[in-house]
């Protein structure tokens, strides 16, 4: 079992006894926050739906994020991220969101960040924001990076991790 399967699996124990929800909103990651919980049995228990957000064009259509709204900010900072999982979470009626932003690799994004950046953000009782910093230009590997550790900032949360 890969460590996010696991922490996807506590994740879920978790949202289950309190009889809260969930809704994500990745980037970089392409879905494998939302593949890892909704692999979970009883996944429909807490999992209320989220999305791919890798353009403006899905940003805006999904989420209803404005050209207004991104005034002074850019996508892969924990701002955005913010902005993602309060709207997710707004958009679903969640009692949490999750959100990521970042950039895979082989190389950096157009903004100038590196190669396995990422920032994750948590929006529900207890808000949470992370940079995650791989330094590795390995697309695939950065993907489950930054999966896993948008599901462990989840985890520290929801209270069961420190």
């Amino acid at each position: 079992m890969m460590m996010a399967d696991a922490v996807a699996a506590r994740v879920a124990k978790l949202l289950i006894e309190k009889r809260q929800t969930l809704a994500v909103a990745e980037s970089a990651a392409g879905g494998l926050v939302a593949s890892r919980l909704l692999a979970v049995p009883g996944a429909s228990a807490f999992f209320l739906g989220g999305g791919v957000i890798y353009t403006a064009a899905a940003r805006q259509a999904l989420l209803g994020i404005t050209p207004a709204d991104m005034e002074g900010m850019r996508p892969s900072t924990e701002g955005y991220a913010r902005l993602l999982a309060e709207r997710c979470r707004q958009r679903l009626g969640a009692d949490w969101a999750l959100a990521e932003s970042g950039a895979a690799g082989p190389t950096g994004n157009r903004y100038g960040d590196p190669a396995g950046h990422a920032c994750l953000a948590v929006s529900g009782p207890v808000a949470l924001v992370r940079t995650l910093e791989t330094a590795s230009p390995d697309r695939a590997a950065n993907m489950e990076a930054s999966a896993s550790a948008a599901l462990l900032l989840l985890e520290q949360a929801l209270g069961g991790s420190p």
